[in-house]
């Protein structure tokens, strides 16, 4: 579920949907979605003073809860 949260709302936002890419780590109490996209996306990801990147972070988190998971994003270039 969190990872096409992650995929819908990067896709939204780049200008190559088709480069966005999500991987999933599965650990014990907690989960990491690494997040890859175009290098010249990675700023529309980021935003201006990482705000989107933040505002996805407090997204997912909030989705996250629902399930008592703890979700992390790590957007790589």
């Amino acid at each position: 579920m969190e990872r096409d949260l992650v995929e819908y709302i990067a896709k939204s936002l780049v200008d190559d949907p088709a480069a966005v890419t999500v991987n999933v780590i599965e650990g014990d109490k907690s989960t990491v979605l690494e997040l890859r996209v175009a290098n010249d996306d990675i700023g529309k990801v980021i935003g201006k003073h990482g705000r989107i990147a933040k505002a996805i972070r407090t997204i997912l988190s909030a989705a996250a809860s629902a399930a008592d998971k703890r979700v992390v994003l790590e957007i790589l270039d």
